[in-house]
């Protein structure tokens, strides 16, 4: 059983990590997605309020610059506008669950996809497909997957990234859960990449899974745990 040294993670928590605010209202709805017996279409409906939470937050990391427009009465608003370019590259299966909400907010923004699995023999994490914007390079990246746990497909999401050229400080990770191992592993190979949480789970138990958690994130919100 491991578990992150409590002074990195405070450390990292300061640095690295964005927790959404732990209101209520986000308690209430983490209440209905971690009940066992949640129905299924309480799961979804919960989960992508969430995760649309979660989008916003991440997209305020990326740069601004100010852009002053003139209201109704012919006042002058010093407003801001989005510097950057912006796209989602979700790790399949349970990324493709945070797709809809980025698409919901940002229309525009090109989603593409990194299929990794865990080697049945090796029990190492493997990429099998991958499949990025042309221009990804040039853009800042909302990486997407709910759940970070032991960090290892995380590692290699974000190698991918790395090697298509994009630069460590312009990811965003979004996650629903965050393990303090994972957020260890992630942040202390890339200091410069953000991490965007809606909670920080306890631990890690001796089958890799968080508590308290969520069990396996991608059955619950695809149906397939039945």
């Amino acid at each position: 059983m491991s578990t992150a040294p409590t002074a990195t993670l405070d450390e990292l928590l300061v640095t690295n990590v964005h927790q959404l605010p732990q209101t209520n209202q986000l308690r209430a709805l983490h209440t209905i997605i971690r009940a066992k017996d949640a129905r299924h279409e309480d799961f979804v409906f919960t989960s992508r309020r969430i995760m649309r939470l979660l989008i916003e937050s991440a997209l305020d990391l990326f740069p601004f610059e100010e852009r002053g427009v003139e209201t109704p009465i012919g006042e002058i608003y010093p407003g801001l506008r989005a510097s950057s370019r912006v796209c989602g590259v979700s790790v399949v299966r349970a990324g493709d669950s945070m797709e809809a909400e980025l698409r919901a907010v940002s229309p525009s923004s090109p989603i593409g996809k990194i299929l990794i699995q865990r080697d049945k023999v090796t029990k190492l994490p493997r990429l099998y497909y991958s499949a990025l914007p042309k221009d990804i390079a040039r853009q800042h990246v909302l990486l997407l997957d709910p759940m970070l746990a032991t960090g290892g497909s995380a590692l290699m999401a974000i190698r991918v990234l790395l090697d298509a050229g994009v630069a460590e400080e312009n990811i965003v990770f979004v996650n629903l859960l965050s393990a303090p191992e994972g957020i260890a592993a992630v942040c202390e190979r890339h200091p410069a990449l953000k991490i965007v949480t809606s909670s920080v789970e306890h631990r890690l138990n001796e089958n890799a899974f968080m508590i308290p958690g969520i069990g396996d994130f991608g059955d619950r919100f695809f149906g397939t745990d039945k």
